[in-house]
This record gives structure tokens, C-alpha cells and sequence, in this order.
């Protein structure tokens, strides 16, 4: 240390020569605190090496790096550190010699064992790890009031914020700031805020973690068992429809428009009602693999139905003028060509999209801030559009067709019905999509849940309810003569 302070002889550093030099001349300290001290000062022969005049500027640039660099600035604070510290024993030496001068020597004259460590310099350590101090270490004296000296120029800050430095101001001056949305500080005077794991999400106070829960949507919940019961409702009312159609399948009313086209309607129905019940749940392979696909499947047959019946009932009444070629078209063949060719198409886009890309369960632990959701990935979002799109192609014709054919001079004019059976399907798949791409999590599925239970008891009420209301309640009205008679 004397040859540092000696060879690097800085005006700030004269206090450090001059305690050398006396020292050396008292001979009491030096040769009991350092005694390699002494070998560095003098030779073997006890010639003087170190004046304390040295000069940095006299030091050869080839053997020496004179130059301010970081590493050397850490240097230089260093030794300004130790020259303060011999300083002040000195010092307090000379003030304890003028009241007690066996106390004084008894507080400089220390074994090595007697130095406490109170801390740790790691360079190759994190930056928050790399310097330690162990403050219950340290022994202040009896005088000292226990108030650490402070360097800052503003309190810490608090956990939660971050710290920013103040433009023109020393860099101990900092503003403390919030921690963004997202991320904490779990300690005060933090230079940034942490982000929390995937699993996890800040409290309100932004100082600590908290593990997210697992969400989906459940029968156990409200709104799971809410849309469970409706499903089940409306699937017992369309198959006691279907039982009423069919215990009275040879009236009028349910000969008119094809028999088997409204039992295909109707069982199509049913299936759709138990088609929700797929969504509610913990996504599983399995019902991941196949809700969607059934779902369109499913709803392409029912719409297909529906678009067979309107052609039909339009095909009814034009046949009847002279020289219609079409009349040999007309009845099961063409209904089930519909049907089956409509089906198809559907059929094979999901087969390439369970092919290409089919759905699996997932989790999201970004669209919520406070939940994980456990999902179902439908795999190719562009699929399962297609598959809405063949299924809006087909309610949409199949309303233009039953638009056109409103004013057909029957008493039951059943094109009328699946006008407003259609309007009913289209605007709420319309506004299905911007409200699913708007929602996040279960109220995703139970949106979709929705719309297949509101499209298809739309269905089922608006052709089948004036149906059954004058099998069971107006039987008179059920006949031929009834049926066929015009306006």
C-alpha cells in the first residue's frame, strides 16, 4: 500500500505520504499493522525508495496506463478509500494521546484476527450480487448515535416503483416511478421493475407475485350450468316436436313440404342442442378433436334441410303451370340431392382441417391478466372459418330463396316461417363473429354456446311452434281444404 500511495503521489493523496512519513519516524504503527510496509518504504540497507514527490506524470506510458479508465478510476477510489481510513486513525490516535495516551494506542494497536469483515467486493458476480456489506457486523463506537451517514439526496424508493435519474442533478438523485403494468419490484431502490412468470401476476401493489388460476368454462359455474340446462331444454323440446310430428304424420300439415324433410329438420335440431353440451367442461383431446367439426357437420345438415324444403315449396307452386319441364325434379330426389351434396361439401372441409391442423387443448397465460385459461385450439383459425362461411352460404340462400317465395297464395304459407327462421339464423351468426374475436377466455366459448342454442331454437320455434300450436290446439284448421285454400 506505501508503494501505491508513494508511486501514485496525487495532490489529494498528500495526507497519505505525509502519515507514511511519520510514521516512519515514530516507527510504531507501520511496523505492527503492516510490517511489509517497511520493505516497500526502504530498502534492505535502509536506503529511502518513495520520496512522496512522485509525479504521475514522470511514469513511463510504456510500463504504466496513466490514462482515466474504468478500471483504474475503481483503483484510485480505492486508494483515496484506505488513505481516508488511515487518516481518520491517526487522527483519532492524536486525539486519544491528549486524554488518555494508553487508550489511544490500544485502539490503533490491533492483531490481524482483531479486523472484522463486514463485506465482500465479488467483480465477476451478478451486479446486484457483486458488493456485500454485513452491517450486524460492524461495531460502532460508544459516541456514535447509530444514524448511518446517507449518500442519497432523496429518501429510497418504495417497492413497487423503479428508480429514474433526475436530468441535471448528481447521480444519487433519482425519481421513484410506478413499475409498468405487468411487472414488480420486489425490493426498495430497484433500477427496473421484474416481470413476473408466465404462472404468475403482480397485486395491486406491484411488490410481489401472485399464482394465477386455472379458469375454463364449467358445468359447476353459473354461467356453465345456466347454458347446460338450456341445451338439455331445448334438446327434450325438439325431440317431443319430433314425437308430435310423428304421431301425427298423416295429416295435412305434416304432409305438406315433405314428411321426411321435416323429420331430417327436426333430428338435425336435436343434435345441435346436444352439440353445445361439447364446450362446456375441461377441454379434453377428445372433445377438442371433434365440437367444432360436429358442430358444422351438424348445422349444415339442418340448414341444408332448410333450404331443401323452401325449393321444394317454390318448385310446389311453379309446377303447377303447363309445359313445366321441372315437375319430374321434384319431391325426395331433389330434396335428398340438396341435403347430400350440401353435406358433403361440409364434410370435406372438416376432414382437411382435422387432417392439416385439427384442434388439441391448450392454455393461455397472456389474453387474462389474473387467470390461465385452459382452451381449446381450433388449430387453423382460417378452417374453422371456412366452415362458418360454407354454413352462412347456405342460410343465406336459403333465406333469399324463402324471401322470394313470401307471397305464394296459400293460407299456411310456410316459406314465411323460414324467412323469419333465417333472418333470425344470419343475424346472429353475423354478430357472432365480432363479439367472439372481442371476448377472451370462457365467455369465448360460452359466446359461441350462445349462438348455436339462440340460431337453433330460432329454427325450431319460428317453423315448428305455428306447426304444433294447429295440430294441438286448432285441429280444424288442419286439413286439406284448409291448407291449399288462398286468400
Amino acid at each position: 500500500m506505501a508503494t501505491i500511495l508513494c508511486m501514485y503521489k496525487i495532490p489529494q493523496l498528500t495526507y497519505g505520504s505525509d502519515l507514511l512519513m511519520e510514521e516512519k519516524t515514530q516507527g510504531v504503527f507501520f511496523h505492527q499493522m503492516f510490517p511489509t510496509v517497511a520493505l516497500q518504504y526502504e530498502d534492505q540497507e535502509g536506503r529511502t525508495i518513495c520520496t512522496g514527490e512522485e509525479k504521475l506524470v514522470s511514469l513511463p506510458v510504456s510500463v504504466f496506463e496513466t490514462s482515466l479508465t474504468a478500471h483504474s478510476y475503481s483503483i484510485y477510489n480505492a486508494v483515496h478509500a484506505i488513505a481516508h481510513a488511515l487518516h481518520d486513525m491517526h487522527s483519532t490516535k492524536s486525539v486519544y494521546r491528549s486524554r488518555t495516551k494508553r487508550e489511544g494506542w490500544k485502539l490503533l494497536h490491533l492483531s490481524l484476527w482483531q479486523r472484522i469483515k463486514v463485506g465482500k467486493i465479488e467483480p465477476m458476480a451478478l451486479p446486484k450480487e457483486g458488493f456485500t456489506i454485513h452491517a450486524e457486523e460492524i461495531q460502532w463506537p460508544s459516541q456514535f448515535n447509530q444514524t448511518k451517514p446517507l449518500s442519497l439526496c432523496n429518501d429510497a424508493c418504495p417497492m413497487g416503483t423503479s428508480k429514474a435519474k433526475k436530468e441535471g442533478k448528481p447521480f444519487c438523485c433519482y425519481d421513484c416511478f410506478p413499475c409498468p403494468e405487468g411487472k414488480i419490484a420486489d425490493q426498495k431502490d430497484m433500477d427496473v421493475c421484474s416481470q413476473c412468470p408466465n404462472d404468475h401476476y403482480p397485486n395491486l401493489t406491484q411488490d410481489s407475485c401472485i399464482p394465477k388460476k386455472k379458469t375454463y368454462l364449467s358445468y359447476g359455474e353459473p354461467l356453465g350450468s345456466t347454458l347446460a340446462s338450456f341445451a338439455l331444454c331445448a334438446t327434450c323440446l325438439s325431440a317431443f316436436i319430433l314425437g308430435i310430428f310423428v304421431k301425427y304424420h298423416d295429416t295435412p300439415i305434416v304432409k305438406a313440404n315433405n314428411r321426411n324433410l321435416t323429420y331430417a329438420l327436426l333430428v338435425s335440431l336435436f343434435f345441435c342442442f346436444l352439440c353445445a353440451l361439447l364446450f362446456i367442461g375441461h377441454p379434453k383431446k377428445m372433445t377438442c378433436f371433434i365440437r367444432q367439426t360436429a358442430f358444422g357437420m351438424i348445422f349444415s345438415t339442418a340448414v341444408s334441410c332448410i333450404l331443401a324444403k323452401t325449393i321444394v315449396v317454390v318448385l310446389a307452386f311453379t309446377a303447377i303451370k303447363p309445359g313445366f319441364r321441372m315437375k319430374k325434379w321434384m319431391g325426395q330426389v331433389l330434396a335428398n340431392s340438396i341435403i347430400l351434396s350440401s353435406s358433403l361439401i361440409q364434410v370435406i372441409i372438416c376432414t382437411v382441417w382435422l387432417v392439416v391442423s385439427p384442434p388439441f387443448p391448450d392454455v393461455d397465460m397472456h389474453s387474462m391478466p389474473a387467470e390461465i385459461i385452459e382452451e381449446c385450439n381450433e388449430g387453423s383459425a382460417s378452417m374453422f372459418y371456412c366452415v362458418l362461411g360454407f354454413m352462412g352460404f347456405l342460410a343465406i340462400v336459403s333465406f333469399v330463396v324463402a324471401f322470394l317465395a313470401r307471397r305464394l297464395p296459400d293460407t299456411f304459407n310456410e316459406a314465411k316461417f323460414i324467412t323469419f327462421s333465417m333472418l333470425l339464423f344470419c343475424s346472429v351468426w353475423m354478430s357472432f363473429v365480432p363479439t367472439y374475436l372481442s371476448t377472451k377466455g370462457k365467455y369465448m366459448v360460452a359466446v359461441e354456446i350462445f349462438s348455436i342454442l339462440t340460431s337453433s331454437f330460432g329454427i325450431l320455434s319460428c317453423i315448428f311452434f305455428p306447426k304444433c300450436y294447429i295440430i294441438l290446439l286448432k285441429p280444424n284448421l288442419n286439413t286439406r281444404e284448409q291448407l291449399t285454400r288462398k286468400k
